[in-house]
């Protein structure tokens, strides 16, 4: 075993260990041996002295250690991460398939014992956040192996590395926010920040630099496939439409007509500039609203006429002590779903807060229809896409929930 210093936890601490987590609260640390540094390794025992696991150690935070890997026998050195990151990228490559391999996240946090570090590639540039100050400090030796497996064992041209690390939970974990190119060897350092991605066979428009998150929400990718055949020749109104994702989808699909709301004016004009560059532009109209009071509105408009209705939205709450009044959200936007759609009409409807469970989401469903007076029969429960992975007893990685009903 390495001889890094120790942090004892207490037993509640160590089952959660056992029980497959891979995080040490502050309120499970007992005490620490050895010389410790925020940011450093460090070895994870229980009260009887048993070896846990190995992770980073940060002081500021609430998550005391993250945990990477829970074998005795392993060496953090270049070998260590470099094989991670093989088998992080093999994974994309195998469940994803060659062709949407290119367009994906090759790392998603603690799924893949990369604590706080998020990876997209979008073709040839990838886009990363780093939320902890552990892996701040070896990113510099996981980009440039990264970037060098992806060339030489993948035959990606990886042409820019541009980090995302705006979050405030940086400033918890005592690091400052920013942004920026990183310099690694043969990338662009002024790189354009647009670039063009294919999804389920529609031409996307990201900008890397100033969109939402990385610049385009990957995990729905299957689910926006999902759609499409309810969506041939509907009506079909997309809430939240961000760049226009699911309302491409439907309109590429054959929907007869697609009406895409969104608040944001900017995100709008990349979803009509996507749109334009499908071809797709003559069977879709685009409006700059808030969706809850467009909702209110179109329950008292005669006129509404759509039979699919899809329900996108942000997450209503980034923490538990918001989840009652995110509740309240939910519940309002598919009420007035559901009350706007009749008989024989199709929602779709979805929540991206892990804390949101599904059993709170289908009960605030439940309620959303008895709400409506309507009856749902469901078609198909979905999650996140595979390069999204959900590791069982850590529910931080369970966080997309998405239904597909016929209202009856």
């Amino acid at each position: 075993m390495n001889d890094f210093a120790k942090v004892m936890i207490t037993e509640k601490g160590a089952d959660f260990l056992r029980g497959g987590h891979v995080w040490v609260y502050e309120g499970e640390v007992t005490g620490l041996e050895g010389q410790i540094a925020d940011g450093d390794l460090v070895n994870v025992f229980s009260a009887k002295g048993k070896y846990l696991g190995t992770g980073f150690y940060n002081s500021h935070s609430k998550i005391r250690v993250r945990i990477v890997s829970k074998n005795a026998n392993d060496r953090f050195d270049q070998a260590f991460w470099e094989r991670k990151l093989r088998w992080a990228i093999e994974y994309r490559r195998r469940v994803m398939g060659e062709g949407d391999f290119a367009c994906c996240r090759l790392i998603f946090g603690e799924a893949d014992a990369f604590p706080g570090l998020t990876v997209d590639r979008f073709g040839d540039v990838l886009v990363t956040e780093v939320l902890s100050l552990g892996m701040e400090r070896v990113k510099p030796l996981i980009y440039a192996a990264l970037v060098r497996i992806l060339r030489e064992e993948y035959g990606a041209n990886i042409s820019v590395l541009y980090e995302r690390n705006e979050s405030p939970l940086r400033v918890l974990e005592g690091m400052e926010p920013g942004a920026g190119v990183w310099a690694g060897e043969g990338l662009y350092t002024s790189p354009s920040g647009i670039c063009t991605i294919v999804e389920n066979g529609i031409e996307y428009e990201v900008d890397y630099v100033n969109g939402q998150k990385t610049g385009f929400f990957l995990d729905q990718k299957y689910n926006r496939a999902a759609i499409r055949k309810i969506a041939a020749g509907a009506r079909v109104l997309d809430c939240f439409t961000h760049t226009g994702s699911f309302a491409l989808n439907a309109a590429q699909a054959g929907a007869a007509h697609v009406t895409a709301v969104d608040i944001s004016a900017d995100a709008l004009a990349v979803a009509k500039r996507n749109a334009a560059r499908n071809g797709l532009s003559d069977r879709m109209d685009f409006v700059c609203a808030d969706v809850f009071d467009y909702l209110k509105a179109a329950g008292q408009a005669p006129a509404f006429d759509y039979d699919f209705i899809i329900l996108d939205p942000p997450a209503f709450t980034k923490s538990r002590d918001m989840l009652r009044n995110a509740i309240k959200g939910y519940r309002e936007i598919n009420r007035a779903a559901m009350k706007l759609l009749r008989r024989g009409s199709y929602l779709a409807t979805c929540s991206c807060s892990h804390f949101m469970t599904e059993t709170y989401f289908r009960q605030m469903i439940h309620n959303a229809a008895e709400d409506a007076g309507v009856g749902l029969r469901q078609i198909e429960a979905r999650r996140q896409s595979p390069d999204h992975p959900i590791l069982w007893n850590v529910p931080e990685t369970d966080y997309l929930k998405f239904f597909i009903f016929q209202i009856v």
